[in-house]
């Protein structure tokens, strides 16, 4: 099989047949789940356990992207920043793990530090997230 990336596409030509398959990694958060998902295409890769906004700062749902990425951003945000297309809101580590499995954040999503290293190295900026209750 040979693998050939285009921008956030990876094409996978089969042979001897040389089909072609469209894959695609994206995100599913389930805020009242606190769940992150990653899929590739329509197959799970993973779910990671997050933190999502309180009442009063919810985590906005929608279809984002994310549009840059910032190692050891300081402040509250962990180890990995990974900033949405919604301004001010993003994918992030957590200097609180304790928060993981809350509504106690003014509206990101918190990973524990090593689940937002390990994503993020998964994702290339422009990957789909898609956040509802």
């Amino acid at each position: 099989m040979l693998f050939k990336q285009v921008s956030l596409i990876t094409f996978a030509f089969i042979q001897p047949k040389k089909e072609l398959v469209l894959i695609v990694k994206w995100i599913d958060v389930s805020v009242l789940k606190h769940q992150l998902k990653l899929f590739d295409g329509n197959r799970l890769i993973k779910i990671y356990p997050i933190g999502v906004g309180r009442i009063l700062t919810p985590t906005p749902d929608g279809t984002y992207t994310i549009i840059n990425k910032q190692r050891n951003p300081g402040g509250p945000f962990g180890v990995f920043w990974m900033g949405l297309s919604k301004r001010h809101y993003g994918i992030h580590g957590t200097n609180n793990p304790s928060s993981i499995g809350k509504h106690a954040s003014h509206g990101c999503i918190r990973m524990h530090n090593r689940d937002v290293l390990e994503l993020s190295a998964q994702v290339p900026i422009g990957t789909k997230v898609t956040i509802h209750r």
